[in-house]
């Protein structure tokens, strides 16, 4: 995964509830696309006229404006990221180049999907998130730093948010269950050699 340390861009606002992954990325482009090419296909019915991007864009949708073309932050409302559990949903806002989705709350296997995937999702209040949306009308950039739980944006005070302990530093140092796994190495292979003495029944032969 790649680490997240301190982040800064342009922040785009969905400030709409119940953003479910269907809406994210769908369903149809999950059956008929690998990773790596789902980031087209982000918010599909939101960004594109009916019948897909070869009708062209919608202008309004924030994604589509010059301000948040190359967004890294997504500023969400309550519920974000809701419905089923496609792990697709985090690639598909990856793709696009989104680090970081803060919201009021999330889908729960959102949320650790999106831990799984070096993506941060940070919790913070309606009002909070409303004042970091005018803070970067425009496209004017937002700073998250994870090392300090700050949020910093020009005119407001840096905002602190929560975040557990052991999460964090898995983010801070880009760290998959693989790599978690690999780190403790030798330790399961010192737990097998013991174990190995105690229950040699159950180990197949060298």
């Amino acid at each position: 995964m790649k680490p997240f340390t301190v982040v800064k861009g342009a922040a785009a606002p969905l400030l709409r509830n119940n953003v479910d992954t269907d809406l994210i990325i769908r369903i149809e482009r999950i059956s008929q696309l690998v990773r790596g090419q789902l980031g087209p296909w982000l918010f599909e019915t939101l960004r594109y006229q009916e019948g897909g991007p070869e009708q062209g864009e919608r202008e309004a949708f924030v994604l589509n404006q010059p301000a948040f073309r190359h967004t890294v932050f997504l500023l969400g409302g309550a519920n974000f990221g809701c419905g089923s559990s496609r792990e697709m949903a985090v690639w598909a806002l990856e793709e696009f180049g989104i680090r970081c989705v803060i919201a009021p709350s999330f889908g729960d296997i959102f949320y650790n999907n999106c831990l799984q995937n070096g993506l941060l999702p940070i919790v913070l209040d309606a009002t909070a998130i409303e004042q970091l949306a005018a803070a970067a009308a425009g496209g004017a950039p937002l700073e998250v730093d994870l090392r300090a739980l700050e949020i910093r944006a020009s005119g407001l005070v840096p905002m602190s948010f929560e975040f557990d302990a052991a999460r964090q530093r898995v983010l801070l140092e880009g760290l998959d269950e693989v790599d978690q796994t690999l780190r403790l190495a030798d330790a399961i292979d010192a737990f097998r050699s013991a174990d190995r003495i105690k229950r040699n029944w159950a180990y197949m032969p060298r």
